[in-house]
């Protein structure tokens, strides 16, 4: 019996259906009987690794070009993407705390095998998307860092499988810590370019109020109309993965799940956690936009990948003010730029990986080392990068710059579809009685407005959909082209209602039968 143990114990894939993240579950000891602020304290630091997925590579780009496009007029998507997001993150982190399962074990709980993989293959899919746009950001990073060719940096990349060895090996509170710091340098980094720009504070408030033409349909700018640019903006923003990871590391806090008070302590600073790390990168985000208004002169930026945004900010000729001019002739504008780029790509590394062992382990009960999940995933993830890359190698270093900026814009249409399939069962599952129990259900508020945040995120993915499925083919597409997309398009949104279907219906079956076993 020993040895067949210890064989079971070397192998990479194990069997695992056990607690969430098992290695770090209730590891983090909080104070009983302690003030506001000491035990706010003890329960920071899962909502930063939260956070990061609101402030990643993919969404530097949507909300820059938003700003040079539309001025401030998109300010108020950014605040209602991170309204919804708070709203959303709330739910997760309480279904963790409250069930003692996180999002993807309380599915596969309720639903059968196959809809299980179905879902964990979706999921995958989301997260490789992700991951595309961390490679992309990283690898620019070191290339305007350190002038490493692109393909070498891609390489590179993968390497940081070594930073995720290193960090398991120091405690989830240290984790937690690192993750803050590198939240702390790109927000320095974009308060201080945005502070020498002297921005219309008038025009940010105003922004901040939505009208109808946020979700105009004209006029195009570059390309772009205020609707798309508010479907870019939420789609980078309101991510399926962090859903998951959430009601997983909201679990890492010491508590006896007895006791309910304690429970509903945890879920109360959980929530405070949540939602002021969720602030931060919704003034992350906000000053992306402003930089795009404020920071360069209007339309000035031709070329929004980040290489366009890197020498926009040491061109004399783009910047809005002499003060900015001055500060740009000494490179710390473009450098400072590099060193924030490539810090949201390591945080989200982090995350990356934690949330593909989450649905890994709660979808199909295998487990591997983090660190071969981490390789395995990135490796996958960099072919399409190199493949771009090699296809655009002998062309204008403008068309390469383009192609990477569409690869990485382009990989965001998994999130869009996989978006529904986390945020219908959370709100299926903290709406119930017989899950959460009378005193954790939502209240009847927090079901109004979780249901109108649901419904009208899935309209507005599924309505931008085929602008996303037109973008594979470039900006010069045929009208043939333009008819297949809408064709693709449209047999997505039929296999995505028949998905959502089948989920609903088995969650509902799998609640049916918990409230039954429940009332015996």
């Amino acid at each position: 019996m020993a040895s067949n143990e210890k064989s079971k114990g070397t192998k990479l894939i194990q069997y695992a259906n056990g607690p969430s993240l098992e290695e770090i579950n209730s590891t983090v000891k909080v104070p009983k009987g302690k003030g506001f602020w000491p035990t706010l304290l003890a329960y920071s630091g899962p909502g930063a690794l939260i956070a990061v997925g609101y402030m990643d590579p993919g969404n530097w780009s949507t909300s820059i070009t938003g700003g040079q496009n539309f001025q401030y007029m998109l300010m108020s998507i950014i605040l209602l993407s991170s309204l919804v997001a708070m709203l959303l993150q709330y739910m997760a982190a309480k279904l963790g705390i409250v069930t003692q399962m996180d999002l993807a074990q309380a599915i596969r709980a309720r639903t059968s095998k196959s809809l299980g993989i179905v879902l964990w293959i979706l999921t995958e899919f989301a997260i490789m998307a992700t991951d595309i746009a961390e490679v992309i950001g990283a690898a620019i990073a070191l290339y305007l860092l350190f002038h490493i060719p692109l393909v070498i940096a891609v390489f590179i990349t993968v390497f940081d499988v070594l930073l995720l060895l290193l960090l398991t090996k120091i405690g989830f509170r240290k984790i937690e810590a690192i993750v803050v710091c590198l939240i702390l340098v790109i927000i320095l980094v974009f308060v201080y370019q945005v502070a020498l720009s002297n921005p219309d504070w008038g025009g940010i408030v105003k922004g901040l109020i939505p009208s109808a033409a946020t979700f105009s349909d004209s006029p195009s700018v570059g390309g772009q109309t205020p609707l798309t640019g508010a479907l870019g903006i939420i789609g980078a923003t309101v991510m399926p993965h962090n859903l998951y990871l959430h009601s997983a590391i909201s679990q890492t806090r010491d508590i006896d799940h007895n006791d309910e008070d304690q429970v509903a302590q945890s879920v109360r600073f959980s929530g405070w956690d949540s939602n002021i790390q969720l602030t931060g990168a919704f003034f992350v985000n906000a000053l992306l936009l402003i930089m795009g208004v404020a920071v360069f002169k209007s339309g000035s930026v031709k070329d929004p990948s980040f290489f366009g945004l890197f020498a926009a900010l040491s061109d004399t000729s783009t910047l809005s003010n002499g003060l900015l001019i001055g500060v740009a002739k000494s490179g710390i504008l473009s450098t400072l730029f590099a060193v924030a780029l490539l810090a949201s790509g390591q945080n989200s590394t982090i995350t990356g990986t934690l949330t593909g062992q989450v649905i890994m382990e709660g979808f199909v009960h295998l487990r591997m080392p983090l660190w071969l999940r981490r390789l395995v995933t990135r490796l996958i993830s960099v072919i399409p990068v190199l493949i771009c890359v090699m296809l655009t190698s002998g062309k204008s270093q403008i068309d390469e710059h383009r192609a990477l900026n569409d690869l990485m814009n382009n990989s965001q249409v998994f999130l869009a579809f996989a978006l529904p399939f986390s945020m219908l069962p959370l709100l299926l599952m903290t709406d119930s009685k017989a899950e959460m129990g009378e005193r954790f259900r939502n209240r009847l508020w927090l079901r109004i407005l979780g249901w109108f945040s649901v419904i009208s995120l899935t309209v507005l993915n599924m309505k931008g959909l085929p602008a996303q499925i037109e973008a594979f083919f470039g900006n010069n597409a045929t009208k043939s082209q333009l008819m297949t997309a809408d064709y693709i398009s449209y047999a997505l949104i039929a296999a995505f209602v028949g998905l959502l279907l089948w989920t609903v219906i088995e969650l509902y079956h799998g609640n049916q039968k918990i409230s039954n076993i429940q009332s015996k």
